[in-house]
């Protein structure tokens, strides 16, 4: 068994920034279930937004949060994250990150370009071009691999946590470890650490379309719940209101800095509709925007709208957008020439795993930070780009809290022996049709009965057989030997089924989740979370 001062699952953002505020005083590592930069930190495109230029100011950033938010935010935690955010942008700057530049006004050199998104009413979001999250990724593991504390280890992923309730302890439960496939050798190995960081992300695959990469299968969220942790207001899954439509395009984000630059969303007519759902039109709050566009689509029987660009000069476009030119080139669809072929898709969990300021949960030793938490940060919906935001400033505030309340042990040691992990008599997967059946169900019955607009009666459809799918993946998990389609599988169910219960307890619209049953916000459910608790 090896031990850890720290564990952290997960190398984005947030566990990459974990590591490195924690590194002088431990071992520390990072476990990966793909290549340490294959992570949702290196797919977001839109950039980081922070009270930076001199016209804006934290009440601003508070208070657009607080609007998008549609009533949930808990508002100390809104002012903490976006008073404490320049401070923790300045050390990415610190750290190499160069954030695009733009002359200032007269002369006097450059300045940070600073780019305007939905439900922003300043400029206040910093970027590199539309590639921010991948120039985030490269910047903090390059500083990773330069400190000799940490390791990376790539290709493992995480089956459960070990806490001491699982190991028969009838005292306050508390992580002690986790339990790791390696995907190399098959293996599944018991690491020890005091401290679990959860850094994995969000759950986008649990919807059939999604503009998340294959890895944002709900694994931290789904390992928690089973550990013990109490979960919070996933019924709000933000729906991107601009996903590429193509049928070659896969999960490709057209980044609400488009529209931030001057992009419209018109229908195949090229008639801007946007206008009758919102005072902002085309920049205002992502709900609002992915229900427009659903009620669009519905309206007109047309199986997508369109992002309208070719107004700005074609420089401007190239030089801003140059990413998302090209791929849109390579389909064939010059973007300063032609709109943008666009639909909704699932793109971010705003509840999560319940923490406090700090990252902490209701199971000692165990954080979550970034997308896998719930902070209180987003409530019923996240304002476009506060999502690295929280991950830089959670990591931090974790990394504080860790090491003020619970300072790691010189030789990294552990009073709690983990048993091996037992195979007993299962035996290799002989029905991987079935696996990858159930995995398609899960997805399509999500988008079909779970998706922007719900009743009730889809909730209680979905329900009820993803109850019965849960006991199909149980068997499958305690059968077969483990793989990693199998243990994404088992963590897709689980999540599946919290984002149902979720739904189906709010009695009301609000944000993110909007019901025909109950169209219109209860003032009396404003700013109550929807908390899970294992029975």
């Amino acid at each position: 068994m090896s031990a850890y001062d720290f564990i952290i699952l997960g190398s984005g953002v947030a566990g990459l920034s974990f590591a490195l505020k924690v590194a002088d005083h431990g071992r520390v590592l990072i476990l990966t279930k793909r290549s340490k930069a294959d992570t949702n930190t290196a797919w977001a495109q839109g950039g980081i937004a922070a009270v930076w230029g001199k016209d804006d100011t934290v009440e601003s950033h508070v208070a657009d949060t607080l609007e998008a938010g549609a009533g949930l935010c808990d508002e100390a935690a809104v002012r903490a994250i976006v008073s404490e955010g320049p401070t923790r942008v300045q050390e990415l700057i610190g750290l190499g990150l160069q954030f695009d530049e733009q002359e200032v006004e007269g002369g006097g050199g450059r300045e940070i370009a600073l780019g305007l998104e939905g439900g922003h009413s300043k400029r206040r979001i910093l970027h590199f071009r539309d590639t921010t999250g991948r120039a985030i990724e490269d910047t903090l593991l390059a500083a990773v691999a330069r400190h000799p504390n940490i390791e990376v280890r790539e290709h493992q992923m995480a089956v459960d946590l070990v806490t001491t309730a699982k190991l028969g302890s009838a005292l306050e439960n508390r992580v002690v470890g986790v339990y790791v496939l390696d995907e190399v050798t098959g293996e599944v190995l018991a690491l020890a650490a005091r401290r679990v960081v959860l850094a994995t992300g969000g759950c986008g695959k649990v919807y059939l379309y999604t503009t998340n990469p294959d890895i944002a299968t709900g694994d931290g969220l789904a390992m928690a719940w089973r550990a013990g942790a109490a979960v919070a207001n996933m019924e709000f899954i933000q729906f991107h209101p601009t996903c590429l439509f193509h049928p070659e395009a896969k999960s490709f984000l057209i980044t609400e800095a488009v529209r931030g630059e001057g992009g419209v969303l018109v229908d195949a007519n090229g008639k801007p509709f946007m206008e009758k759902y919102h005072p902002r039109a085309s920049l205002a709050p992502r709900d609002i925007v992915a229900r427009a566009i659903d009620a669009e689509m519905k309206r007109t029987g047309e199986k997508c709208v369109f992002l309208d660009i070719t107004h700005r000069p074609a420089d401007f476009v190239r030089a801003h957008f140059p990413n998302i030119y090209q791929r849109c080139l390579a389909l064939g669809i010059d973007i300063t020439k032609q709109p943008i072929p666009v639909v909704p898709a699932a793109h971010y969990q705003c509840g999560g795993v319940r923490t406090d300021l700090d990252g902490a949960t209701n199971v000692r030793g165990l954080f979550a930070i970034g997308e896998v938490a719930c902070t209180g940060l987003h409530g019923a919906n996240r304002l476009a780009s506060n999502s690295l935001l929280e991950a830089l400033v959670l990591a931090h505030r974790a990394a504080a809290r860790v090491l003020r309340d619970d300072p790691p042990a010189v030789q990294s040691e552990s009073p709690w022996t983990i048993p091996p992990w037992e195979t007993g008599n299962a035996h290799d997967v002989d029905e991987l049709v079935v696996v990858y059946h159930n995995w398609d169900e899960i997805r399509r019955l999500m988008w079909d009965y779970v998706g922007i607009v719900r009743t009730d009666k889809r909730l209680q459809r979905a329900a009820a057989r993803l109850r019965n799918l849960q006991a199909e993946v149980q068997e499958f998990y305690w059968n077969f030997r483990v793989t990693l389609d199998l243990l994404e599988l088992r963590n897709l169910v689980n999540v599946a089924a919290l984002i149902v219960e979720s739904a189906l307890a709010r009695k009301e619209s609000r944000g993110l989740h909007f019901t025909l049953d109950y169209p219109d916000a209860d003032p009396r459910l404003a700013r109550k979370d929807t908390v899970l608790r294992r029975t």
